[in-house]
């Protein structure tokens, strides 16, 4: 429930419809003697749907709701997965010693269920032969094929070229 919801007195409408704890209509009524049939309830009434005709109201403890509702929130929380973006870069001559490192801290990333943004950085010349830096792209993301899907194709910006790889769902995770 958001912030915005009213209770009780702040209830501004003549008519509404009325529902128990239990979750039973109690029909239509004025907001009197539905104020009145909650208070002898010791309950709140609270306003679950105001821009229906008329507007409905539930017969509940507002307090013990929201504490509900905030450890409903929380919980959810904990379960939430922050993907950050870890980035791995080379350059279009590396040594296959070199690649093989690069590669398996790639690896490393997406097992803890990170991305992974290889990027190959073109210097002076190099930028002639963006098909070096392709091919080095596609070496990497067939060797992590059994871990990762490609996100992104392999693309020139400027004198970088990028490729952005995530982890896949059915890979287990630490």
């Amino acid at each position: 429930m958001s912030k915005d919801v009213r209770i009780n007195e702040e209830i501004r409408a003549r008519e509404v419809r009325v529902v128990d704890p239990e979750g039973n209509q109690l029909g239509i009524m004025p907001l009197r003697e539905a104020l009145r049939v909650a208070e002898e309830k010791q309950l709140d009434l609270v306003e679950i749907a105001p821009q229906a005709k008329p507007p409905v109201c539930r017969i509940m403890d507002f307090g013990k709701h929201k504490y509900e509702q905030s450890k409903r929130d929380k919980e959810a929380k904990k379960k939430q997965r922050i993907i950050n973006i870890k980035e791995v870069k080379m350059r279009p001559n590396i040594e296959d010693h070199d690649f093989n490192v690069k590669s398996k801290n790639a690896a490393r990333f997406l097992k803890d269920g990170d991305k992974v943004k290889a990027t190959i950085i073109f210097r002076g010349r190099e930028i002639v032969h963006p098909g070096l830096g392709q091919q080095l792209l596609v070496k990497l993301a067939e060797e992590l094929k059994d871990m990762a899907n490609v996100e992104r194709h392999p693309k020139l910006e400027g004198k970088n070229m990028i490729m952005i790889l995530a982890p896949k769902l059915d890979v287990k995770q630490d």
